[in-house]
């Protein structure tokens, strides 16, 4: 695999453009290619063989358009199919995403945690062992969060109705005293503004693209795969779905017009 190759990066939708765009900040010479399954969005409340089917499907058609590198930028999709796509295709690295309970569990002052994130990620044997691992001496209150997905696909980032299904799922955490809010699933980093609002200024507000973005350069490096060559690197979005519909919200995600969205058949 010549090192010039792409990145693949792949989410349910447009949520996953939250790690994009770190990994743009991160690896400014390096070719991505983001497909946003929006055929198939939201992924976690699907059945697990479904959405590992997805994994595997997506992340081979990434593959097919030479993408030296996948990027599963889903917490969904991470517990459905991570491991799965990993012993398929042992000869690709493949960077996953995780709630970020570890780096919680440093910063907490009150020694309680909350995590907002889909009832798949939440259920998950993946996120049970990292509060094993991670939740000693803290108390970690999860929250389920339904519609938040769509709010994001649906380019709603703020308003009325964005601001009280977030405090439906944000009151009941902050009334039992967390004092780090971890973001886990990707969409929501985009919820970011709205969220800080609600949770008031002593409330940290976690998420992981920064710390996947550097995950990503450490093994492309490990792997003699970093693109050395000069200049920066060219940005391909697709989606399963409409192209039109989908790159409003990209560009708006992207914060900067996208002017050509492909369909990937897949």
């Amino acid at each position: 695999m010549p090192s010039s190759a792409p990145i693949g990066v792949f989410d349910s939708g447009v949520g996953g453009l939250s790690i994009l765009i770190e990994i743009r900040k991160t690896l400014p010479n390096e070719d991505l290619f983001y497909i946003a399954d929006t055929a198939h969005c939201p992924y976690g409340v699907k059945p697990v063989e479904e959405i590992r089917k997805r994994v595997l499907d997506v992340s081979e058609y990434l593959m097919g358009l030479g993408a030296k590198a996948i990027v599963v930028a889903c917490n969904s999709a991470c517990v459905a199919g991570l491991d799965h796509i990993r012993e398929v295709h042992p000869e690709i690295p493949i960077v996953g995403v995780e709630p970020a309970v570890k780096p919680a569990h440093d910063k907490t002052r009150s020694g309680k945690i909350g995590v907002l994130a889909t009832d798949m990620t939440l259920s998950g044997e993946r996120f049970s062992l990292l509060v094993e691992k991670y939740g000693t001496g803290i108390e970690v209150y999860t929250q389920p969060a339904p519609g938040l997905v769509e709010l994001v696909e649906a380019g709603k980032l703020d308003g009325a109705e964005t601001e009280q299904i977030l405090k439906e799922y944000l009151v009941p955490m902050l009334e039992k005293g967390v004092d780090t809010l971890v973001l886990g699933c990707t969409h929501y980093p985009f919820l970011k503004p709205v969220i800080a609002r609600l949770a008031g200024p002593d409330v940290a507000i976690l998420d992981t693209g920064a710390a996947v973005a550097r995950q990503t350069a450490k093994v492309l490096s490990q792997k003699q795969l970093l693109n050395e060559a000069p200049g920066p690197g060219r940005t391909f979005f697709y989606t399963t779905e409409n192209p039109q519909e989908v790159s409003k919200v990209i560009g708006l995600l992207w914060n900067d017009p996208v002017d050509t969205v492909l369909k990937a058949e897949v």
